[in-house]
């Protein structure tokens, strides 16, 4: 007998989480499905299972607007452990390599720095989710295979670096470009200063302006609050905004092209009861929707 689908409940809305460890992004999706009851759920930029921090959800119409949200800078806190290369390039995988880091100075770590900030080229490591030839390359490393993978430019804002109690350890924080691999410059850093390192405990801090603050932790038992659901507008605070009127809300739920609203590469639209109705593409002169959150 066929499975009978459970009816959606129709909400829609955003979510900030604070991810905890020992979970995918996608299990976190898999909980505010059910919380909201709804299938139409996702998320913009893919935490590590051993990650934790900001993760941002769509839910419901919600889920249209995450394009806007994924490309977004991004910043993170971790710890860089020196001397000890792995196979995940963090704490999660083998050991590849070792090497004798002790003696390791400040000072060393601070020069190495400027190397990789700014606009650089990472190589990305064989357990992301970029696909090679169609098939994803933590796919690939499950199978034992590694395969050449060209560099990306991505740009790091702002790379701090500061020691610990533990003499092989450095805290790090991190402010960069949407596609940074923050395992891949810790991976760097190490060779930058002779020898290897990994990554361990991190975090994610904020995605765009969205910060630890205004996240939501699972419950003890691993769910999600659906009392944590926000409104759609959450999702276009960073883009410019402006409010229509009545009979251009009507036009905008219909697909239609608009005129006299201001230039922006992205322009979230708003009834004059505050509702988010879409995002438009607008030259000054005439504005065509991107994204229609409110149909007719």
């Amino acid at each position: 007998m066929a499975r009978r689908k459970r009816p959606d409940s129709g909400v829609s809305g955003s979510v900030i989480v604070d991810k905890p460890a020992g979970m995918t992004s996608h299990d976190v999706v898999a909980r505010a499905r059910r919380a909201f009851g709804t299938r139409k759920v996702g998320h913009a930029g893919t935490l590590d299972p051993d990650a934790t921090g900001v993760l941002v959800l769509g839910v419901g119409r919600g889920t249209k607007l995450l394009t806007f949200i994924s490309g977004l800078d991004k910043r993170y806190v971790g710890e860089v452990v020196f001397g000890t290369e792995t196979s995940t390039l963090d704490a999660a995988g083998e050991v590849t390599a070792t090497h004798d880091m002790t003696g390791l100075a400040d000072d060393a770590v601070q020069a190495a720095l400027p190397a990789l900030t700014g606009p650089i080229e990472q190589i990305p490591p064989m357990v992301s989710a970029i696909k090679i030839d169609g098939k994803r390359l933590h796919e690939l490393a499950r199978e034992g295979k590694e395969v050449e993978r060209p560099p990306r430019p991505v740009t790091i804002h702002e790379f701090a670096a500061a020691p610990t109690s533990d003499p092989l350890v450095w805290s790090i924080e991190v402010h960069c470009s949407s596609g940074t691999y923050i395992r891949t410059l810790a991976a760097d850093l190490g060779h930058h200063l002779g020898g290897g390192a990994h990554l361990r405990a991190l975090r994610r801090t904020s995605v765009g302006p969205w910060g630890l603050d205004g996240a939501t932790p699972l419950d003890d038992d691993g769910s999600l609050d659906p009392a944590a659901l926000g409104d759609l507008a959450t999702l276009v605070t960073h883009l410019p905004s402006t409010t229509i009127g009545p009979h251009d809300a009507l036009a905008v739920s219909h697909g239609k092209r608009l005129t006299g609203l201001p230039a922006a590469p992205h322009l979230a639209v708003f009834d004059d009861a505050g509702s988010l109705l879409a995002i438009y593409e607008s030259d000054g002169r005439t504005a065509r929707p991107v994204v229609v959150v409110r149909a007719a």
